[in-house]
């Protein structure tokens, strides 16, 4: 699989990643078949996917992908995620530094690793300054625990303001056919800034894989109910009329549904990596 170079930094990434949140089972997608989860894992790495995207808040994702890549770590780019925690049954925002500094610390140990090549900040935090948790991974970056720093979830304007305090290299914003709004709203500031742009719910958590004919019956809790909005109503149906379409193409093209719908992501400028 040939590599694309993460905005001007020097990691070099599969053109399509493996995103840890559905691998860590929990809350939002169900008990984790372990063993189905380390098959997958191996696969994606035997064919030669390097990118791997995790976070602490993804359950036993961290766990699981850190035995996997015993004797391979070399190999991959490992991102990571902080600033999000659990709060019982909800998730809250905290980059206060000690949650930062914890977070990282966890999730080195879990991953089995002694750094992270990208640490990104899940989502801005209404209650801290993105500049202040900036100067908090800044500090963990200069003792080498993590190389790059990255954001998701982004504006942007809180893009413009990350930049002015440190080098940033990269940004992780949904992005898809079905919403490609999220991620065209900071592309050009992106390639301007010369900042790398990696998109995530490329499937909008599997409808454009065409998998899904009718609606499914989903637990109140996952997060295709509350997060993709696109599983119930009217939603569904206009995201199966575009599943459909990226099927009938991919079906002239005799692949499958999920390569079109990663394909066209991939050719927007400026777009570094998907997660799959």
């Amino acid at each position: 699989m040939q590599s694309r170079r993460l905005g001007q930094t020097e990691l070099y990434l599969s053109p399509v990643g493996l995103g840890g949140w559905a691998l860590g089972g929990g809350t939002d997608w169900g008990p984790t078949d372990e063993t189905a989860a380390c098959n997958t894992l191996a696969a994606a790495l035997d064919a030669g996917i390097t990118f791997l995207d995790t976070a602490p808040i993804y359950g036993q994702s961290e766990a699981l992908i850190g035995r996997a890549l015993q004797g391979r770590r070399q190999r991959v780019v490992l991102a990571g995620k902080c600033g999000l925690v659990k709060n019982g049954s909800w998730t809250d925002h905290d980059l206060r530094p000690q949650t930062l500094i914890r977070q990282l610390e966890e999730s080195l140990t879990r991953l089995q690793t002694d750094y992270l090549d990208l640490y990104q900040i899940h989502y801005p935090d209404p209650k801290v300054p993105l500049e202040a948790a900036l100067e908090t991974l800044v500090r963990l970056r200069e003792q080498g625990k993590i190389r790059y720093i990255g954001l998701c979830n982004v504006t942007e304007a809180e893009l413009r303001r990350a930049a002015a305090v440190c080098k940033i290299a990269s940004v992780q914003n949904e992005f898809s056919l079905l919403h490609p709004q999220k991620g065209r709203a900071v592309l050009p500031a992106c390639r301007e800034l010369g900042i790398g742009f990696i998109g995530y719910g490329t499937l909008c958590g599997g409808i454009l894989s065409g998998k899904y004919r009718k609606e499914p019956n989903l637990r109140r809790a996952d997060a295709r109910n509350y997060f993709y909005k696109c599983y119930r109503g009217d939603a569904f149906l206009q995201a199966n009329q575009t599943a459909a379409r990226v099927k009938e193409l991919a079906d002239r093209k005799h692949t499958c549904a999920a390569a079109v719908a990663g394909a066209w992501a991939l050719e927007q400028a400026g777009v570094s990596g998907v997660l799959m």
